[in-house]
């Protein structure tokens, strides 16, 4: 069976994390999230895949290139301008030539597609959206269907006052090729706001289907943090990339070659990435640290992330939801305030943005 992976997004919520690599690239559980994806479809011998690419695509194609390390064959679509959803979809309609998935490059989850596709074919469907009940509708596109799970109207980010349901559009479609009847050629085009509504008018075989697996869509810094908690209390069934540790009031994922001195205290979940090292009395609580990142003694890391190549120097504090990019070398008790996002420093000066 074939699927595409949505991977052409800048992912400018997830700013500075993004500055220097695309989206699907981010490290969850200190392993590239379109990686999880892949492993996902490979589960549910979903084996011929293809990736539409814009931002940093080579980062993308370099790392998985003809996917054969993977276990997948995977291709790539380049948008040299986006496409919209639908848009770049419709680009690969040379390839998607049978029933076939799409599945966003931003979302964590373990959904079983086998079931899913079995549902489709089971309604006759067209195409078919999975859905899954969320609390913040405000946050999502929000799903109406009726008792048969015919689609029959939509809410976009609705008031919660407002909203006739709470099951969201999470991003993953299974579709027949006739959909691409309904996507006009080399034109910007969205599935949620043209194919979708049109699909309702016209009444076609269209469907949501009810998931209670895990989702979470990685769309702001707060739910990536989330996205990482959720690997370590296992609510999620993906592979962990490195060790986990647990110590008392503390549940740590480690990469390769990552040092904790003896002196150093780790609280929470805690996910650091491969070549690092956290020195004596520094403290890290509920954290994600990227690769090769140094913590120097007495620097306090409270629920922020850091990225790659990061150097926390010695009695800095790092407070509550800030974010720092990779690269970034804070200096002797500098003290990040929260929401803070440092995007880079350059001679001693630590450029900062409000969160």
């Amino acid at each position: 069976m074939k699927a595409m992976i949505m991977a052409a997004g800048v992912g400018s919520r997830l700013m500075p994390l993004t500055m220097n690599i695309p989206k699907p690239m981010i490290p969850v559980a200190n392993k590239p999230l379109m990686d999880i994806i892949i492993e996902l479809l490979k589960r549910h011998e979903i084996n011929d895949l293809i990736s539409n690419l814009h931002y940093h695509s080579r980062m993308i194609s370099d790392y998985f290139g003809d996917g054969s390390e993977f276990g997948v064959n995977l291709q790539y679509s380049l948008e040299e301008e986006l496409m919209g959803t639908a848009g770049g979809v419709k680009n690969c309609e040379w390839f998607l030539d049978e029933t076939f998935v799409v599945i966003s490059g931003d979302a964590l989850t373990d959904i079983d597609l086998t079931q899913l596709v079995a549902t489709h074919r089971k309604n006759g469907a067209l195409a078919t959206i999975a859905l899954k009940e969320v609390d913040d509708v405000e946050h999502f596109g929000i799903v109406i269907t009726d008792d048969y799970g015919k689609i029959q109207k939509f809410q976009e980010k609705p008031r919660p006052q407002e909203a006739l349901s709470k099951r969201a559009n999470t991003g993953i479609y299974i579709f027949e090729p006739e959909i691409f009847k309904y996507i006009p050629v080399r034109q910007f085009y969205d599935f949620g706001k043209q194919v979708f509504p049109h699909l309702v008018k016209i009444g076609a075989p269209f469907y949501g289907v009810p998931i209670s697996d895990y989702w979470c869509d990685i769309g702001n810094i707060d739910t990536y943090r989330q996205a990482n908690i959720d690997i370590l209390q296992e609510k999620v069934k993906v592979k962990k990339y490195g060790r986990t540790k647990r110590l008392p009031g503390a549940n740590i994922l480690l990469g390769k070659n990552t040092v904790i001195e003896e002196k150093a205290e780790v609280k929470g979940h805690v996910v650091i990435g491969s070549g690092c090292r956290i020195d004596s009395n520094a403290i890290i609580r509920d954290c994600v640290i990227w690769n090769n990142t140094v913590v120097s003694p007495k620097a306090v890391l409270d629920r922020c992330i850091l990225g790659n190549n990061c150097h926390a120097g010695n009695s800095t504090i790092i407070n509550m939801g800030a974010v720092i990019a990779s690269g970034c070398i804070l200096n002797d008790n500098i003290e990040i305030a929260p929401s803070m996002k440092v995007f880079n420093t350059n001679l001693e000066e630590t450029k900062l943005e409000q969160g």
